[in-house]
C-alpha cells in the first residue's frame, strides 16, 4: 500500500510538474505569450492544486511550449504571426531613430549641394544678363543645357527611361508651362534689379506655399507654424535692405515667379503622390525640362528673335568666349540645382521646401555681397539671425504633435 501510495504521489507530482512546464509562469513577460480565452481553462493556476516551483528553479525565463498557443488552423497561424510580429517591434523601438540619422545626413548633403549650385548660378547668370539682357533667350539656353544632360542620362542608362502614355504627358504639360514661365520671370527680375532685391521679393514663397497647400492639398498648418515664417521672411528682407534697387518690372516679375514656382511645387507634390502615375522625381523633372525647352523656343523667337548669335555679340563688344563659358556654367548649375530641388521636394513637404528655399536666399544674398564686394551692414547680420531663428522655430513647431481633444 505504501508503494502504491508513493507511486501515486510521484505520478501526480510528475503530472503537476509537466503541467507547470507546459504553462508559462505568471512572471513571464506578456510578449512571449499570445493569450486565448478559449484555452485559458486548460492551464492550472498556482494555488489551485498545482505544485509551486522551488526557489532553485528559474521558471518563465524561456518561451516554452504552452497549450495557450493554438497549435494549428487558420486562427492559430494568425496568432503565431501576430506574436512573431510583436516580439521584434517591442525590442526594436530605437531602430526608426537610428534609420532617421542617415536620412537626415542625406537631406543635409542635398541641401548643401543645392545651396552651392544656387550661388554659382545666380552669380554667373547675373553676369550673363548684364551682358545680354534677353531673359527669354537666356531661359531657352538654360533649358537646352538641361535637355542635353537629360538626354545623356537616358542614353547612358544612368536612370531608367520613363514610359508614359499620352494622358500622362497631358498631365505634365501644365506643370512644364508653369515651370518655364517661373524661370522666365526670375530671369526678368534678375536682369532688371540686383540679385539681393530679387531674392528679397522671392522670400515670400513660404506664404504662397502655405496658401497653395491649403487650397490644393488640403493641408492646414498650425498658427505657430505660420507665425514662425514671419521672422524668417522678415530676416531675409532685413538681410537684403542694403542692396535694394527698386524697379516695378523687377518687383512684379519676382512676385509672378513666386506664384508660378510654388504652384508648380504643390502640383508636382500631388503628382508624385499619385501611385498610379509610376513617376519618380528625377523623371518628372526631366520630362518637365524637355517640355519647357520645347515651349520656350517659339516664345523666344516671337518676343526676342535670334539675338544670342555670334555676330550680334561681337557688335556689342562682348567677349564671346568668356560669355559662352559663363553661360555654360550658369546653364549647368541651373539644371542640377533644379534637379536637386525636385529630389528634395519628393522627400519633404512643400512648406519645408519653401523654408529651406528662403534660407537659401540668405546664403545667395550674402554670397553675392561678397562676390560683388558690397559692404555688409549690421542689418544684414541681424536679418540672417532672424531668418535662422525662424527656421528653428518652424522646425520645432512642425515636429510638435497637436494635443488630442478631450471627448
Amino acid at each position: 500500500m505504501q508503494s502504491m501510495a508513493a507511486s501515486s504521489s510521484s505520478y501526480s507530482s510528475a503530472r503537476g510538474w509537466a503541467a507547470v512546464r507546459r504553462c508559462p509562469s505568471p512572471s513571464l513577460p506578456a510578449r512571449h505569450v499570445a493569450f486565448s480565452s478559449s484555452s485559458s481553462s486548460r492551464c492550472p493556476v498556482a494555488g489551485a492544486g498545482a505544485p509551486v516551483l522551488p526557489l532553485g528553479i528559474r521558471g518563465g525565463r524561456l518561451p516554452l511550449p504552452c497549450p495557450l498557443l493554438p497549435p494549428g488552423g487558420k486562427n492559430g497561424a494568425s496568432a503565431r504571426r501576430a506574436a512573431a510580429a510583436a516580439a521584434p517591434s517591442a525590442e526594436g523601438d530605437g531602430k526608426p531613430e537610428a534609420a532617421g540619422i542617415p536620412r537626415t545626413l542625406q537631406l543635409g548633403a542635398m541641401i548643401l549641394v543645392w545651396y552651392l549650385l544656387n550661388i554659382y548660378f545666380n552669380i554667373y547668370n547675373k553676369l550673363v544678363l548684364k551682358a545680354v539682357p534677353f531673359p527669354y533667350t537666356i531661359t531657352t539656353f538654360q533649358f537646352a543645357s538641361g535637355s542635353f544632360f537629360i538626354t545623356l542620362m537616358w542614353l547612358l542608362n544612368l536612370h531608367p527611361k520613363p514610359r508614359l502614355s499620352l494622358q500622362q504627358y497631358a498631365k505634365i504639360l501644365p506643370l512644364a508651362l508653369i515651370h518655364m514661365m517661373g524661370n522666365v520671370f526670375t530671369n526678368m527680375s534678375l536682369g532688371k534689379v540686383a540679385v539681393s532685391f530679387t531674392h528679397t521679393i522671392k522670400a515670400m514663397e513660404p506664404f504662397f506655399s502655405v496658401l497653395f497647400s491649403v487650397l490644393l492639398l488640403g493641408q492646414t498648418p498650425s498658427l505657430l507654424v505660420v507665425g514662425s515664417l514671419v521672422p524668417l521672411v522678415g530676416g531675409v528682407v532685413l538681410a537684403s535692405m542694403t542692396e535694394v534697387s527698386f524697379n516695378w518690372i523687377g518687383f512684379w516679375s519676382a512676385m509672378a515667379s513666386n506664384v508660378t514656382n510654388q504652384s508648380r511645387n504643390v502640383f508636382s507634390k500631388k503628382l508624385l503622390a499619385d501611385k498610379e502615375e509610376m513617376l519618380d522625381d528625377i523623371n518628372l523633372f526631366s520630362i518637365m525640362t524637355v517640355m519647357s525647352f520645347l515651349l520656350s523656343v517659339p516664345l523666344m523667337l516671337y518676343l526676342e528673335g535670334i539675338k544670342f548669335s555670334p555676330s550680334y555679340l561681337q557688335s556689342t563688344g562682348v567677349n564671346l568666349q568668356e560669355l559662352c563659358v559663363k553661360a555654360a556654367i550658369a546653364g549647368t548649375c541651373f539644371h542640377f540645382y533644379q534637379q536637386v530641388s525636385y529630389s528634395l521636394l519628393a522627400r519633404i513637404s512643400p512648406v519645408t521646401h519653401s523654408v529651406a528655399n528662403s534660407v537659401k536666399r540668405v546664403v545667395v544674398i550674402v554670397s553675392s555681397v561678397i562676390f560683388f564686394r558690397t559692404p555688409i551692414s549690421p542689418i544684414n547680420a541681424l536679418g540672417t539671425g532672424l531668418a535662422l531663428l525662424g527656421v528653428f522655430l518652424y522646425s520645432r513647431f512642425k515636429k510638435a504633435k497637436p494635443k488630442a481633444k478631450a471627448a
